[in-house]
């Protein structure tokens, strides 16, 4: 398992009953998570004071309930970059830590490869990776078909003072099929594609039957000089040997590495947040 190790501004405190405690900055959230299935004697909002818990309602949905009055939004860095933190709907904040560790590798593969480097990124949500590759010296294109997350990646891309990130509203499938009419191409794709979602058109995308088309589709706009392709999935049951598969059927067996993903807990544990697949040249 890859463990995102490297956080200053943000930790899981601890993690029982479906729900995890965690540290964002100086404030205190509860979340749910459906892999937290074990059950500690000692409740998680006995640990510390929270400052706001997202609750799921038993008919489906849910809401944030705040203890306190938090600002509409925050900061937290990692590596010198800043992010924007949020409570948004469905639990989430606008920000992923355990993708520090995929962060850490494309950093590297892109300051390592002593050359200029376009990078695709799809799905792209609220543009973390988009700023990483960025700040390592590539060019990105982002693109996802959420206005309101594209958006947010341009604020998290004008907090780190970055001009050279070309932001798209689109379909990615549609995209990469118009890419390759156009002969664009890339040296690096990343991909974190929805387990399942419904396009402007109503097209439905099911990871599980659409994912391997679609990253055959991708390697058509990829460069004849490629650095990598990276992806990720928050699917259940999706096993990052499924990843590795798919990868290499597509792009070769040679330098291929998958793994799940995961972040450190304060109690010793380690809290599994997913699947990531790399393939390196």
């Amino acid at each position: 398992m890859k463990v995102a190790k490297n956080w200053t501004e943000y930790e899981v405190i601890s993690s029982s009953n479906g729900e995890k405690l965690e540290k964002w900055g100086e404030f205190f959230l509860i979340r749910p998570d459906p892999q937290v299935i074990w059950k500690r004697e000692t409740p998680l909002e006995s640990l510390c004071k929270v400052d706001a818990r997202y609750k799921r309602f038993s008919t489906g949905g849910g809401q944030w309930e705040f203890n306190k009055v938090l600002p509409e939004q925050w900061i937290v860095s990692w590596q010198g970059l800043k992010f924007l933190v949020k409570p948004m709907g469905f639990k989430h904040t606008g920000l992923f830590p355990e993708q520090a560790v995929n962060w850490q590798d494309i950093q590297n593969l892109i300051k390592n490869s002593g050359r200029e480097i376009k990078v695709l990124n799809l799905f792209a949500y609220s543009g973390a990776a988009s700023v990483v590759c960025a700040k390592a010296g590539a060019s990105v294109t982002h693109v996802d078909a959420s206005k309101g997350m594209v958006e947010r990646a341009k604020e998290n891309a004008q907090l780190n003072n970055i001009s050279n990130i070309r932001f798209l509203i689109d379909d990615c499938t549609k995209f990469i099929e118009r890419e390759i009419r156009r002969g664009n191409f890339y040296d690096a794709i990343i991909m974190d594609p929805p387990s399942y979602g419904r396009g402007t058109n109503g097209e439905t995308w099911k990871l599980e039957e659409n994912l391997f088309e679609f990253v055959k589709l991708c390697k058509k706009v990829l460069s004849k000089n490629p650095l990598f392709v990276l992806i990720s999935s928050y699917t259940t049951g999706l096993q990052p040997c499924v990843l590795k598969n798919i990868l290499s059927i597509i792009f070769g067996k040679e330098n291929v590495d998958a793994d799940e993903i995961g972040l450190p807990c304060q109690d010793g544990l380690v809290l599994p947040c997913g699947a990531r697949g790399l393939k390196t040249w």
